[in-house]
């Protein structure tokens, strides 16, 4: 039977200082629940919203096929 890891704490309390904006306190005091429904999915990406599809358009437009690329 393998050790189990242990728990990531720095990485956690970051998380929740940097991206969440929490004080230590408000960190401390939050459930597991809460804190991991604030974070949201583990190893999902946000969704494209319309600024960042814009974006993207812009560097990389649309062309039109001509005849030397088919």
């Amino acid at each position: 039977m393998s050790a189990a890891r242990p728990f990531d704490w720095p990485a956690l309390l970051r998380l929740g200082l940097t991206r969440l904006g929490l004080r230590p306190a408000e960190f401390w005091a939050l459930t597991p629940a809460e804190l991991q429904l604030m974070l949201g999915p583990l190893g999902e990406t946000a969704p494209l919203l319309s600024e960042g599809l814009a974006a993207l358009m812009a560097v990389y437009p649309d062309r039109e096929r001509g005849a030397e690329n088919g």
